[in-house]
């Protein structure tokens, strides 16, 4: 984890160092919570360029499933408001970077998850962006299967993904600050 975190360091120069302690999440459920839930995972995750209050990037092995992703799930409020300012303001820039056809190859579209079924607050029906601005998560996937993760080139398959999903998470971080 600590090399992968270093070989990252060395292709973004505004990546925020996550050594393998901070960016590994623990592999044991909080029963607390979760009584009915398993006591372990069936999966690994671990979480990288965690600078606070950033969209992050995201690997999860597991047995049903493994991919790599990256953006916001579910943000807090004041965050999802600046995204959807940011949207409202540049959405432009962001459609580019989710219809570029080697991003749309990778990812296909944002994850889909909970969207509002009106306008956020302070939007109408008829804003331009209106699709993206119903959005609770701005995160993105990109499914993997046991031979990418077994490939001796799994190492160079996640900075691949790294790299292209890296202007999404740029435009995220910088409308998630306004």
């Amino acid at each position: 984890m600590d090399d992968l975190d270093y070989t990252i360091a060395q292709l973004d120069d505004a990546y925020y160092p996550t050594p393998g302690k901070k960016g590994i999440n623990r592999i044991n459920n909080n029963l607390m919570f979760h009584p009915n839930k398993p006591v372990y995972k069936d999966h690994f995750g671990a979480g990288l360029d965690k600078a606070p209050n950033s969209a992050d990037f995201y690997i999860h092995l597991g047995l049903n499933e493994c991919f790599l992703a990256g953006g916001f799930w579910r943000p807090e409020p004041k965050v999802l408001r600046s995204i959807r300012d940011g949207i409202d303001y540049n959405g432009d820039d962001f459609k580019a970077i989710l219809t570029k056809p080697s991003f749309e190859k990778l990812f296909g579209e944002l994850y889909e998850d909970e969207k509002l079924t009106n306008p956020p607050k302070g939007f109408t029906k008829e804003h331009p962006h209106i699709d993206l601005l119903k959005n609770k998560t701005f995160a993105v996937v990109h499914e993997l299967d046991r031979e990418d993760v077994l490939d001796f080139r799994f190492k160079e398959k996640i900075t691949e993904v790294y790299l292209e999903m890296l202007p999404f998470r740029r435009y995220l971080n910088e409308a998630a600050s306004l």
